[in-house]
């Protein structure tokens, strides 16, 4: 649940009016709910993207998702450049350059494709950085021992996560990088592709195109069930209508590959 920024206690606005160099504007961030406070801010110097959080839980993910961008952006262009981080009463506060853009068309047929094929090739060759990071167990819930790996995933590479910037495609968000085979960032793309137009079947022949997809069709086809099977449970428990799309286009591929 994101919460208001004049919840931010006085001695972090203080902090952000003197790194922006005078007054500044806010305005809350449309989309996530992963921070407590998400906003883009523009002073004097210029437009930054912040996130704050205070809970245990917020400032543990807030942490992680820091050490990951900072990590990943030192091998990768993708992630945005964090500009300050800094904790004051209780309150954990990390800024990334504002990234300009709109979020890419993955329907079919669609050019923005490509920038996402590039930057997924990018993403596929990349070994996750040394460090402690999700599993694909306790990113996901479930596991396959065809699922566990070395390599890099975003793992939520959802339009919203993505930004055409004047530098080509960015990817934000790192709060969930994982540590796993490459084929589970495609596999995870593919809800993504069918709540943009795709059918299973056109989603699976685009993603054929990475060498990581021919995973045995054994690991596929438990991926997808017990994928569906965890959003589908979501959606008994929420009325969110982001969770019963995901229960829907999960189930959608799992039914393709049954």
């Amino acid at each position: 649940m994101r919460s208001d920024w004049n919840v931010l206690p006085e001695a972090a606005t203080r902090k952000i009016s003197e790194w922006m160099a005078g007054d500044y504007s806010v305005i809350p961030a449309p989309d996530g709910d992963h921070a407590e406070i998400a906003a883009a801010v523009t002073g004097p110097n210029g437009r930054a993207f912040i996130k704050a959080a205070s809970t245990d839980l917020g400032v543990r993910s807030l942490r992680y998702e820091l050490k990951a961008n900072e990590s990943v952006a030192a091998i990768l262009r993708y992630p945005p450049a964090v500009t300050c981080s800094f904790e004051v009463e209780g309150w954990l506060l990390v800024g990334t350059e504002h990234l300009d853009g709109a979020h890419p068309d993955l329907s079919p047929g669609s050019p923005d494709l490509d920038l996402l094929e590039r930057a997924l090739t990018d993403l596929q060759r990349t070994p996750a950085p040394a460090g402690e990071w999700h599993s694909a167990k306790s990113r996901l819930g479930f596991f396959h021992p065809a699922m566990a790996g070395e390599m890099l995933v975003h793992s939520d590479l959802n339009p919203s996560n993505l930004i055409i910037a004047a530098s080509g495609l960015r990817i934000v968000d790192w709060a969930y990088t994982t540590r796993a085979a490459s084929w589970v960032e495609l596999a995870l793309l593919v809800q993504w592709l069918v709540g943009s137009g795709h059918t299973a079947e056109q989603a699976e022949n685009w993603l054929a195109r990475f060498p990581a997809w021919s995973t045995g069709q054994e690991a596929l086809d438990e991926f997808a069930t017990r994928n569906a099977a965890k959003w589908v449970a979501k959606s008994r428990q929420s009325a969110e209508k982001w969770v019963h799309d995901l229960a829907v286009w999960t189930s959608e591929w799992a039914s393709y590959r049954r």
